[in-house]
């Protein structure tokens, strides 16, 4: 049997791992009381880390709070890559209005499908959202906006084919596509309350309600036809 605290020296050796660690512990703090209510001691108890290694890894709370958000975004800019390689090799989606329906369709519902299994992001948003955005005021310009180009690019293109409903910046209708996503699952502890009688927790439920919000963003984005104005 290994000694008391030995895998925590072992994790000092694994630098990589031990960010993860202090990130992790950080999500679910940050998670717990937003970025004013976040404590580092709290954070550092969690990860089972002094203070001072978290000071050393990210400077201050801030910087450990833009690595968190960051690597969120890293993981969403992944999925979007991989969810929209298939342009890459075939432009003509953008000038087939059932085939970019289906196409935001999926990256919709794997945008929610994302919230749903990151539920300590979903919390964090909320609290930015309580507290007027100020932290990430001070915090949006150190994210990347490079992979926002391609969605602005697609976008643009489906304007001009005339499968858009809206000339609003493509950006704002993707970000407006993932507030009500999140909407939605902060609400849902709401909805129980005040809907006894729904079923808002089986697979089979979220499953309905993920249909149903894919449709009716996707039907408020795109035109049923290149004549529907």
């Amino acid at each position: 049997m290994s000694e008391p605290g030995s895998s925590r020296r072992g994790r000092g050796h694994d630098a990589e791992g031990t960010r993860e660690a202090i990130l992790n512990a950080a999500e679910i703090v940050f998670a717990e009381h937003g970025f004013d209510g976040a404590r580092v001691d709290a954070i550092a108890a969690r990860a089972g880390y002094n203070k001072s290694l978290i000071f050393q890894y990210f400077g201050d709370k801030q910087g450990l709070y833009v690595e968190v958000m960051r690597r969120a975004d890293r993981e969403m800019s992944v999925i979007q890559n991989r969810l929209l390689e298939s342009l890459s090799t075939d432009t003509s989606i953008l000038s087939d209005p059932r085939r970019f329906k289906d196409l935001l369709e999926v990256i919709v519902g794997t945008l929610f499908d994302y919230l749903v299994e990151h539920p300590r992001l979903v919390r964090m948003l909320s609290w930015e959202q309580a507290e007027g955005w100020e932290t990430y005021k001070k915090i949006f310009s150190q994210f990347e906006t490079d992979d926002t180009e391609q969605f602005t690019a697609i976008f643009r293109a489906a304007s001009e084919a005339g499968l858009l409903r809206s000339d609003l910046s493509p950006l704002f209708q993707v970000t407006l596509a993932m507030q009500i996503c999140q909407s939605y699952l902060s609400w849902k502890p709401l909805y129980e309350m005040v809907f006894p009688q729904e079923d808002f927790s089986s697979a089979q439920a979220q499953a309905r309600v993920r249909e149903y919000l894919v449709r009716f963003i996707i039907a408020g984005i795109t035109r049923d036809s290149a004549k529907d104005t």
